[in-house]
């Protein structure tokens, strides 16, 4: 996937949130992976950045799309408030 230029700006500014991800991957990570990894384990700041360069509303589907996974990634407390968030900011 590519990314626009500030996304990829922003996901190499937080690399070690994809330790598990080999190097020459980062930049290519998807766009749910990316939104799921720094919720769960970024900074609030992070998160709202994360939010303004997707757009809420891309943001709001992309965190509902994973509502029918079997196995939800997502932190219950962090789904609940970010799906009451952009709900309500979408």
């Amino acid at each position: 996937m590519k990314h626009k230029p500030e996304i990829i700006a922003f996901i190499n500014e937080h690399r070690n949130l994809f330790w598990y991800t080999p190097e020459d991957k980062k930049e290519e990570v998807s766009e749910e992976l990316l939104l799921e990894t720094i919720l769960n384990y970024g900074t609030l700041k992070d998160s709202l950045t994360l939010i303004e360069l997707f757009g809420y509303v891309n943001a709001l589907r992309i965190l509902q799309s994973a509502r029918g996974r079997k196995k939800l990634n997502y932190y219950p407390e962090i789904y609940h408030f970010f799906s009451l968030y952009l709900n309500r900011n979408a």
